[in-house]
């Protein structure tokens, strides 16, 4: 009954009619970025960073969420009419939804697509509303050396699971940690690494890294070579589903759901292994596994059903324990600290209408998306023959205005600046930028959560691992880290990825 009351109290929150407009442009938004290719939810999201902080918490929590989950729907779009995933999570739709589109069936392909993706993302907000209360309820018995290990666990995880070398991505993690300790220290308030530049006592701005990272480094490498794409079907018709299909959907859907479920809760997991997973699942389940790349329904079923319930999923740490799972709830948890709530398990209790009216717009949001983007359709398909080179300088110019008009502070754009031909270099180099956001999102809870530790163990680093939690968590970091170095599994993830991309 207390979860009914929860869901009840969110939903209220979440249908006003501001929030059902910010929800609703959220999901456009999203879905518009993940039919584009080239950009991407992440740098969508860093680039209106700034758009959300003339609103309250929640309505800007549900706008960007709206973001995150509708560009999860919209790369299927690209992936299945262009062979062109607008988003990586799509990557695997287009071996079999592109196949369907040139057999002349990129209706019932879409329309799967759609509905796997609503199925799956009303199973995930479900499964949020039942773990967040028990999370929330072990997470507020959490000290700081639970949290250094919690820390630790997340970024040691979100390196296993990243793409590319594991040395990369460690040491990735060590730039963000130190980017994050620019400024005053936490305790003393002595200036640190600032090089005597007044801008940075406050250190690094969040909403320029963000945006340098991921919008201007992304910009740079799509100008490196565009190329022109072509539509199998100009007109699509026949979006029903037949029978058969709806059939051979309808277990996929709910694997795929689980699958992505389990795999969003993950620091590093994400979407994109959430899909590639399930379709490995679904091509071993099938009695006819040669159909698979040729234009199996079930190989657009499950993957679209895991990368949605997996965006969903991913949720459950950010809201629970103040832990991103990807860059996206990194970016939502700098969000929050913007507009003064500390991330954890303290917003279930002191703010419940902010916590759980987050977790009731996401069934409001991918009803959104069920209802209005089969009718549009071809909308998002004319939309992929406009030249990327018309699009990048509205871009750029929007994020410069958009991030000077927080701070009006023109040292803001030389930091984006500085980060965007950073992430251009990380690029070039294949180290990836998302272990760096993360890290410098939770760099200073990892320095405060160690020194706090070391302050209530009078300097004894024992108090890390005699604590049960603690002892646990640091066991599990370790354990994660050895299977991670291991050929085999070095070489299973090197296999994965390279089929992803």
């Amino acid at each position: 009954m207390e979860l009914l009351s929860n869901l009840a109290l969110g939903m209220e929150a979440a249908v006003t009619p501001a929030n059902l407009m910010y929800c609703f442009l959220g999901a456009v938004l999203g879905t518009l970025i993940g039919v584009l290719p080239g950009i991407g939810p992440t740098a969508t999201v860093a680039m209106l960073l700034p758009l959300t902080f003339t609103l309250d918490p929640l309505a800007s929590l549900i706008m960007l969420a709206g973001i995150y989950y509708g560009a999860q729907y919209g790369g299927s779009t690209t992936a299945i009419l262009i062979n062109v995933p607008g988003e990586a999570s799509a990557a695997v739709t287009a071996l079999d939804g592109h196949q369907m589109a040139r057999q002349g069936r990129a209706g019932p392909a879409l329309a799967i697509a759609a509905i796997g993706s609503f199925i799956a993302g009303t199973l995930a907000t479900f499964l949020v509303a039942l773990m967040a209360k028990p999370l929330t309820a072990v997470a507020l018995e959490f000290g700081p050396p639970e949290y250094f290990a919690l820390v630790t666990l997340g970024l040691i995880s979100s390196v296993a699971l990243a793409h590319g070398s594991i040395v990369k991505a460690l040491a990735a993690i060590a730039i963000g940690i130190l980017f994050g300790t620019v400024g005053a220290d936490l305790y003393t308030g002595a200036p640190r690494f600032t090089f005597g530049v007044i801008e940075l006592t406050n250190g690094f701005d969040f909403v320029a890294m963000a945006i340098g990272l991921f919008g201007i480094a992304e910009i740079l490498r799509n100008l490196e070579g565009t190329q022109a794409t072509s539509l199998v079907a100009k007109k699509i018709s026949g979006l029903m589903p037949t029978r058969a299909d709806l059939k051979a959907s309808i277990s996929p859907i709910f694997r795929g759901s689980l699958i992505g479920s389990a795999i969003g809760i993950l620091p590093g997991g994400g979407a994109a292994l959430a899909s590639f997973l399930a379709y490995s699942v679904e091509k071993k389940l099938s009695d006819q596994p040669e159909r698979f790349g040729r234009g199996a329904i079930e190989g657009v079923a499950g993957p679209e059903s895991a990368n949605n319930a997996g965006a969903q999923t991913s949720f459950i740490p950010m809201l629970t324990l103040g832990i991103p799972t990807n860059p996206i709830m990194a970016l939502m948890i700098g969000v929050m600290m913007i507009q003064g709530i500390i991330p954890g398990p303290s917003v279930a209790v002191e703010q419940p209408t902010l916590f759980w009216g987050v977790i009731a717009s996401m069934w409001v949001g991918n009803m959104m998306l069920l209802v209005l983007n089969l009718p549009l359709v071809g909308l998002w398909a004319r939309l992929l023959l406009v030249p990327y080179s018309m699009m990048f300088p509205a871009i750029l110019v929007f994020s410069a205005v958009g991030l000077y008009t927080i701070n009006s502070n023109s040292f803001d754009l030389y930091t984006v600046s500085m980060f965007g031909l950073l992430g251009y270099v990380l690029y070039k180099l294949d180290f990836e930028p998302a272990p760096l956001l993360l890290a410098f999102v939770l760099g200073p809870m990892l320095e405060d959560s160690l020194r706090r530790s070391l302050m209530l163990s009078q300097g004894d680093p024992s108090i890390l691992f005699t604590r049960p939690i603690s002892a646990t968590l640091l066991a599990a970091t370790l354990l994660i880290l050895a299977v991670a170095v291991l050929p085999f599994v070095r070489k299973k993830r090197e296999v994965i990825f390279e089929e992803e991309a």
